[in-house]
């Protein structure tokens, strides 16, 4: 089904990504474990139901915690209420990435560029012939990161646009978050574009004047100098 793309001004990121055409990815022949290796721990993945809202809520909450303190702008919904509304918003996937039941990777995407409040020049990627999947959420558990989590999860996606006959991956990520830019380039995302925040430092003065001291008090009698 066609779908549209959910974009907020207000929840811009810095960084635009696009990942490589996507290409099959070739299966790889599943190494047998050692008899000594503890039974391997499998990941799920499944679309979103109402009553997993409130848990993926926190989850998001705590996956970019440490991102959100060091950024501009929100890398997540800034709002809980904001976060129910895609839930209700037709033509947004929302997928939810599972190992025995707890989640561990979170992923939210749409297919179009749709919206009048929508930054998005889709003249861009249609000169370039371009036909993206954008990814506006990504995120992995801290405590299951370098166990495969993400690499399942972008793969997920890069499943969804080659089904749907797309070309390639969008999504944003801040300049100032290395970690994640590190991991996308890896995977051959390369930069479009990028929304820069520019500061300048400006001499500023207090509304209120320092402290001044007084001059003695004059002498008493016509004393002295008037």
């Amino acid at each position: 089904m066609a779908t549209k793309r959910r974009v907020n001004p207000a929840e811009r990121k810095l960084g635009l990504l696009a990942a490589k055409p996507v290409t099959p990815v070739a299966s790889e022949p599943a190494a047998k474990a050692p008899r000594s290796r503890k039974p391997s721990e499998k990941i799920e993945v499944k679309r979103i139901h109402r009553r997993d809202l409130n848990r993926v809520w926190d989850f998001l909450k705590l996956s970019f915690r440490d991102v959100n303190r060091a950024t501009v702008e929100y890398q997540r919904p800034r709002s809980k209420q904001r976060f129910l509304e895609v839930y209700e918003e037709e033509g947004v996937e929302q997928l939810l990435f599972t190992v025995a039941g707890d989640i561990v990777a979170y992923a939210e995407c749409t297919y179009e560029i749709l919206g009048s409040d929508n930054w998005i020049n889709p003249r861009y990627f249609e000169k370039r012939d371009m036909r993206p999947l954008f990814v506006d959420e990504l995120a992995v558990h801290p405590d299951w990161n370098g166990r495969g989590v993400g690499s399942f999860a972008l793969e997920q996606l890069q499943h969804l646009a080659r089904v749907r006959g797309l070309t390639h991956l969008v999504l944003e990520v801040a300049e100032n978050n290395e970690n994640a830019l590190g991991w996308y380039r890896k995977r051959g995302f390369r930069k479009l574009d990028a929304a820069i925040f520019l500061a300048q430092t400006v001499d500023s003065e207090p509304e209120l004047l320092p402290p001044r001291e007084l001059p003695p008090p004059r002498p008493v009698n016509g004393e002295g100098d008037a």
